[in-house]
């Protein structure tokens, strides 16, 4: 019984936030005249029910999976890495950098090392805060946060000196040499790419759910005192953690990368970015590897729809964003009263005071 109203408040807590955003995103739409019910219809059925829309948006949840799951772990440990963002990023530019400098490797050969380089440069940049953290009991959330900035600072310094393609027209690295781009599946835009990123995901279900680290990570995570009093090497564990975080970001950047941009610029990205939208992705499904892979497809429907919205509707393809603000809303709300018991301490609030009222 105990665990059917907690499976039913999980799925209350995933669909409320999803719900709420697009009844909103309704209100806006019909506000100018357009129907919302449309809208939705031509969103869900190109994004989800096509076959190349369907394709679109497996291609383009892969990293998002990644990202939230990276995001998740270290979360799962209240443990806060806010620089999946700069680890991704990082990744991506070094995996490019290996890309287009190393010549004549055959294509397995050159993606498993773009890939490593990616995985490897994610680790490490994680390693910073991990080692403060741990050692030193410095803020990871602050020092994850700065580090981002310095990605930001880095990459632009090289892509604008050293590693500028001086026949682009913008601020971008040289392409990456075709034998380190994962090609399209069948002339989709789906690649090698999203099944390395469920195999993945496979490994991290088994983590969360069946290993002795996912049992620590949990521990620490509602008790790290408590966890050290009983042996755990608690320092030992935020240093893996992150680790493992950084890899899964550095992937994740890497792979976005050589399946969809094939060079690096200022914008690789996007808006808000890879990691924060794993973010997003990682608290609407719990930090639960289910329901990440749900939410990041959800999300990447999200993403995908919006061009066809353009297409078929009157509706600027912008309201996709702004669904996905009162979506960030809603769940920045959820996540403070999660850590901060928020909505308790109102109620506690307002039955004092009612109870001061009633005995004057």
């Amino acid at each position: 019984m105990k665990k059917n109203n907690t499976l039913l408040k999980n799925i209350f807590n995933v669909l409320f936030p999803v719900i709420s955003a697009l009844i909103l995103g309704g209100i806006i739409i019909a506000t100018i005249g357009e129907n919302p019910f449309l809208t939705y219809s031509v969103m869900i059925k190109k994004s989800l029910f096509s076959l190349d829309g369907l394709l679109k948006t497996l291609h383009f949840a892969a990293p998002l999976i990644l990202t939230g799951l990276a995001i998740a772990i270290t979360f799962k440990a209240n443990i806060f890495n806010m620089g999946v963002e700069g680890q991704a990023v990082l990744g991506a530019f070094f995996a490019g950098v290996v890309g287009f400098t190393v010549k004549g490797l055959p294509p397995v050969l050159h993606i498993t090392l773009c890939v490593l380089t990616g995985i490897v440069v994610g680790m490490l940049f994680a390693l910073i805060p991990a080692l403060l953290k741990a050692y030193f009991n410095v803020n990871e959330m602050v020092v994850t946060l700065m580090l981002n900035y310095v990605v930001v600072e880095i990459v632009k310094f090289l892509s604008q000196g050293v590693f500028k393609d001086p026949a682009s027209g913008y601020v971008s690295t040289y392409p990456i040499a075709e034998s380190a781009m994962f090609k399209k599946i069948f002339g989709s835009n789906l690649t090698v790419f999203f099944f390395i990123a469920l195999i993945v995901f496979g490994i991290m279900y088994i983590v969360f759910n069946k290993s002795k680290l996912g049992y620590e990570v949990k521990a620490i995570g509602k008790n790290p005192e408590f966890s050290e009093a009983t042996g755990m090497n608690v320092s030992k564990k935020i240093i893996i953690i992150m680790l493992i975080s950084g890899a899964i970001s550095g992937l994740a950047g890497a792979g976005f990368l050589m399946s969809e941009k094939y060079r690096f610029t200022l914008d690789f990205s996007g808006s808000p970015g890879l990691g924060w939208d794993g973010m997003l992705i990682a608290l609407l499904g719990s930090h639960n590897p289910v329901g990440i892979l749900v939410a990041a497809v959800f999300y990447a429907a999200l993403k995908t729809g919006s061009d066809y919205i353009g297409v078929f509707t009157n509706v600027p393809k912008d309201i996709v964003g702004v669904i996905q603000g009162i979506l960030i809303l809603l769940l920045s709300v959820k996540f403070f009263n999660e850590q901060f018991h928020l909505f308790e301490k109102v109620k506690l609030l307002w039955k004092k005071s009612s109870s001061t009222d009633f005995n004057k």
